[in-house]
C-alpha cells in the first residue's frame, strides 16, 4: 500500500483495475462492468466526486461486503449500495435510467443515519461486494436477470480467482482486517467464510441479514434488525 496516497485515490485506482478486467463466462451468463462500459466517463465523474468527498484522508476502514452488484444498482453507478436520489444529493450529479430496490436502500440509509450520518459512517467503513462486478443471465425470453456469483458451482469456479484478487486489492487500499461485515447470512456468508479460512483475510466475519430479506419478509422486525446492524457496527467504535 502506498501510504502517501489518500484512501480516495486508492479506491479510484482499484476501480481502474476493475475497468481493465475482462471476464468471459459461459452459457447465458455475462459480466456487467460499469467502469469500462459506454457510461464510463459519467461513472468516473460520479465515483471521483463521491470518494473525494468521503474518503479524502489516510484513515483505515472496515469492509462491508455484499454479494454481487445489481444490474440497475451499483452496475449503473459504480458506487456500492447508493441509489440515484441519494447520489444526486451527495454529488450533484444526475443519473438517468437508474433503479434500485427502494425499501432495501432506505433501510441502509437509516442504518447510516442511526450510526451517525454519512460523514461518520464512511469515515469508518468501505462498502463493496465479494464479486464487485455485476452478473446477468439472459432468460429464455431474452430478458436480463440479475445473477449472483454463488448461484451455480461453475459460476463460482469461473469467478474464484477474480474474487480472491479483488479482496486482496481492497485490503491493500487500507482496510482494517480485524473485522469484516458480510451482508447476507446464507450463501454469501458461507462462501466468504470458506475463502477466508484458506487465505486468512480477516480475523472475524460478522454476518448481517440482507436488507431485501428484512424489508420483504420480516418488515415487522425491522427495528430488531436495525439494532443488530448498529450493535455490530459499533464494535469498531472504540477504535475510531
Amino acid at each position: 500500500m502506498d501510504t502517501q496516497k489518500k484512501f480516495s485515490e486508492r479506491v479510484l485506482e482499484y476501480n481502474e483495475w476493475l475497468a481493465s478486467v475482462s471476464l468471459e463466462l459461459f452459457d447465458s451468463y455475462s459480466i456487467l462492468n460499469p467502469f469500462n462500459g459506454e457510461n464510463r466517463a459519467k461513472i468516473k465523474e460520479i465515483t471521483t466526486s463521491f470518494y473525494n468527498k468521503y474518503y479524502n484522508d489516510h484513515k483505515k476502514r472496515y469492509l462491508i461486503l455484499g454479494s454481487s452488484p445489481a444490474r440497475k444498482g451499483t452496475s449503473t453507478t459504480g458506487i456500492p449500495f447508493e441509489d440515484a436520489n441519494h447520489l444526486y444529493k451527495e454529488t450533484g450529479i444526475k443519473i438517468d435510467d437508474f433503479y434500485i430496490n427502494k425499501s432495501s436502500s432506505d433501510f441502509l440509509y437509516d442504518v447510516i443515519e442511526q450510526y451517525g450520518g454519512c460523514k461518520k459512517f464512511y469515515a469508518h467503513f468501505f462498502m463493496s461486494f465479494v464479486c464487485p462486478l455485476g452478473i446477468i443471465n439472459i432468460s429464455p425470453k431474452g430478458n436480463e436477470i440479475n445473477a449472483n456469483y454463488y448461484e451455480k458451482k461453475k459460476l463460482r469456479e469461473s469467478l474464484y480467482d477474480f474474487i480472491v484478487e479483488s479482496i486482496k486489492r481492497q485490503i491493500a487500499m487500507g482496510i482494517d482486517t480485524s473485522i469484516c461485515y458480510c451482508i447476507g447470512t446464507g450463501d454469501n456468508f458461507k462462501f466468504l467464510t470458506e475463502i477466508n479460512e484458506k487465505y486468512q483475510f480477516f480475523d472475524q466475519i460478522i454476518a448481517l441479514e440482507h436488507p431485501r430479506y428484512i424489508m420483504q419478509y420480516n418488515k415487522k422486525d425491522r427495528d430488531k434488525y436495525m439494532n443488530k446492524y448498529i450493535d455490530a457496527l459499533n464494535r469498531t467504535y472504540n477504535k475510531n
